[in-house]
């Protein structure tokens, strides 16, 4: 019975079609934000170096320079909790799914010695009417993926966010992707607690945290979504509380 709400959303599939296009229409196709995609912290040795993998969110979509986005954030924050030189790189892509990052991104990353991964994938399967079948079958390869390439790697997924706080979505519309998303999540958190990677909980989120297209996050919304995952990221560092 938990998958019954998932397949009513199937019925409202006209209703997705007509409003997402109306959403389209409206909103402002934003670039990733200009700036480096990755950069060097100063500290104390050994580094940490973190890859922030996936969608708009990791190119820092929604803001003008990726100082301000999340790998860059996080970077800053992981340095003032360890001290350590933290070396990181933000490989995101607007509008790509776990299918894509899989496909087309993980294969063409070089195999650098990435301590930490961020993966911030899943909206895009979501809101592209992804079933749990398909997100499993590609999330969770893109996981084993990962896990190939930086078996000792500490990998943190942020999931999917809660569509219905997001100020471009109209009320129906939001309702629909939120019973979805809630699907999405709890399939990735499953799959995370088997496939060696942690599941971040859901990141709270308020309106001063999304970007003028009401959709992408804000400088705001990506400081706070890095002081969300901080914590998470640097829990298996030594003389981090």
């Amino acid at each position: 019975m938990r998958r019954f709400p998932t397949l009513l959303t199937w019925l409202a599939f006209p209703v997705y079609v007509w409003q997402g296009l109306g959403v389209r229409r409206r909103t402002t196709r934003m670039l990733p934000a200009q700036g480096p995609v990755m950069h060097e912290i100063s500290g104390l040795a050994p580094a940490i170096s973190v890859l922030v993998l996936g969608d708009s969110s990791a190119a820092s979509v929604g803001i003008g320079n990726s100082e301000n986005g999340l790998a860059a954030q996080l970077a800053v924050l992981i340095a003032q909790r360890t001290g350590r030189t933290v070396r990181w790189r933000a490989a995101g892509f607007n509008s790509a799914t776990s299918g894509q990052i899989r496909d087309h991104v993980l294969p063409n990353l070089s195999a650098d010695p990435w301590t930490h991964i961020v993966l911030a994938i899943g909206t895009n399967d979501t809101k592209n009417f992804h079933s749990v079948p398909r997100f499993k079958r590609e999330f969770g390869s893109l996981l084993y993926a990962l896990r190939a390439k930086w078996p000792e790697a500490r990998v943190v997924w942020s999931p999917v966010l809660e569509f219905t706080r997001a100020p471009a979505m109209p009320p129906l519309l939001g309702k629909i992707l939120e019973i979805r998303a809630v699907e999405m999540n709890r399939m990735g958190e499953r799959l995370c607690l088997e496939r060696g990677a942690i599941p971040a909980p859901r990141l709270p989120i308020t309106d001063a945290g999304f970007a003028s297209d009401g959709f992408h996050a804000s400088e705001a919304g990506y400081r706070a979504w890095a002081e969300h995952l901080v914590s998470l990221v640097v829990a298996n560092e030594p003389g981090v509380a």
